[in-house]
């Protein structure tokens, strides 16, 4: 009998009574994989640390981290699973959110690709729903430029599936840089970063495997629509975007050896290397020409 592979499944909480239980059943059913799931919550006013307390008692592979503090963003508290959950002995470790829906093959998939592909790490795309209905695609898996990822993540945090190994890089370098790493805003853009400037294999699928789920409580929407837009545009200008990508450059690559430069002239003749979408690019170099960025 072939052995399933094993997958440790780092979940994110904030006060997220309305979705986590759909959330975590579509994790412990997932096909042909051996799932633990390793849950974080966040200090919440609602019943998300009690609920989670008395469902990890029903079952054996939910795992509770100690509860208490306030980590105020998706990220810092990513990054407490990261740094504290010992994923040594699985063969995979993947990120979830407290209010997605897994289709039942989203991490066979995954390993399933990445392995024949000989991928370090995997993401995809998704399909994003509302609570009136509609679904939209969120493509991410245009083709990967030479400098994307200091410019944007690899997609939604949530779609990342890891070799063990390859995280465990990753580990070492977010507790060596753990101040500075938590003054980034989001987690899946440095971890993207991070693998690769360090040359570990990153694969984009174009198969979504999961329903993204958007309300008013999302950190941050998906990238289209009008409001989307104006919200991005509004944190262009006011320099956040920049800023941000300064923080993640500096720390990933503090001795500039993939080249890149950030000065204006430079990026403005790169700028096809900056995003991967082609219209992002070309949107990007209107703010670099213009002075919003």
């Amino acid at each position: 009998m072939i052995k399933k592979p094993s997958v440790a499944v780092l979940l994110t909480a904030y006060n997220g009574m309305a979705w986590i239980k759909e959330q975590i059943d579509s994790i412990l059913g997932q096909k042909n994989v051996e799932v633990e799931i390793y849950i974080s919550v966040d200090l919440s006013i609602d019943k998300t640390q009690k609920w989670c307390e008395v469902y990890s008692k029903q079952n054996a592979n939910i795992k509770l981290l100690p509860y208490g503090e306030y980590y105020g963003g998706a990220s810092k508290n990513f990054f407490r699973l990261i740094r504290d959950v010992d994923f040594s002995l699985y063969n995979y470790v993947a990120l979830a959110d407290q209010d997605d829906i897994w289709l039942p093959n989203k991490l066979a998939h995954a390993i399933d690709t990445a392995s024949k592909t000989k991928l370090q790490a995997i993401s995809s795309d998704v399909i994003a729903f509302f609570h009136d209905g509609r679904e939209k695609l969120i493509k991410k898996s245009h083709p990967q430029q030479k400098f994307d990822y200091f410019f944007e993540s690899a997609g939604p945090g949530c779609t990342y599936v890891f070799q063990c190994e390859a995280l465990s890089q990753f580990k070492n370098f977010l507790q060596e840089n753990w101040q500075k790493a938590n003054e980034v805003n989001y987690h899946d853009w440095l971890i993207y970063a991070y693998f690769r400037k360090h040359h570990l294999t990153w694969g984009i699928d174009n198969q979504p495997l999961m329903r993204y789920r958007r309300h008013e409580h999302n950190q941050i929407g998906p990238n289209y629509g009008f409001n989307a837009y104006m919200k991005r545009l509004s944190m262009v200008h006011s320099r956040w975007y920049a800023k941000e990508v300064s923080k993640i450059f500096h720390l990933v690559d503090p001795l500039g050896e993939t080249g890149l430069k950030l000065n204006r002239w430079f990026l403005v003749t790169h700028y096809r290397q900056l995003r991967r979408h082609p219209k992002e690019s070309l949107v990007l170099l209107f703010l670099l020409l213009s002075g919003l960025y």
